[in-house]
């Protein structure tokens, strides 16, 4: 009997051990506020409206959920899912969407860009608290992606002051 209760004892001091100690630290994250994201999206649909094309935005936040979409006016009906595929890319993988569709240009056989929502096209930048990515933006309509992604430049730094 002394050597099965000695063994007991030894199996619960082994679990009591490898068990997560009960004051264990929450984890804590950086989120895209409401306001903030309609601050960027509004931002870059004004610049590029101003300039006369006719685009769709998509804010997206840190797991690439939409948090503020816009279909502007006379916009063609892709540019709406576009814009959201643009941005989930930057968010996915922590980069501008262009540097992502250059990836693909010199390996065409980039598995990545057969993901779902995942898009090889310029026009989203990752939206940064420091250097944490907390979501994405994502224009789509201008002339070419370098202008949808100037549009999307002027929405983040339009909010510049409250991203530090």
């Amino acid at each position: 009997m002394p050597s099965k209760l000695l063994a007991s004892f030894v199996a619960l001091g082994a679990i009591a051990a490898t068990a997560a100690p009960a004051n264990a630290e929450l984890l804590t994250q950086k989120i895209l506020p409401t306001p903030t994201a309609l601050a960027i999206a509004q931002t870059a649909y004004d610049v590029c409206y101003q300039q006369g094309y006719r685009i769709s935005v998509t804010v997206v936040g840190d797991q690439g959920q939409i948090l503020i979409a816009i279909r502007g006016d006379g916009s063609s009906p892709h540019t709406f899912e576009n814009s959201h595929r643009k941005a989930y890319t930057s968010r996915t993988f922590r980069t501008p969407s262009g540097e992502f569709a250059q990836r693909v240009k010199d390996n065409p056989t980039l598995s990545a860009v057969h993901l779902a929502n995942v898009i090889a096209a310029q026009g989203a930048l990752p939206i940064k608290a420091g250097d944490v990515v907390i979501g994405a933006v994502g224009v789509s309509g201008a002339p070419g992606g370098d202008k949808d992604e100037a549009c999307a430049k002027a929405g983040i730094e339009k909010v510049a002051d409250q991203l530090k």
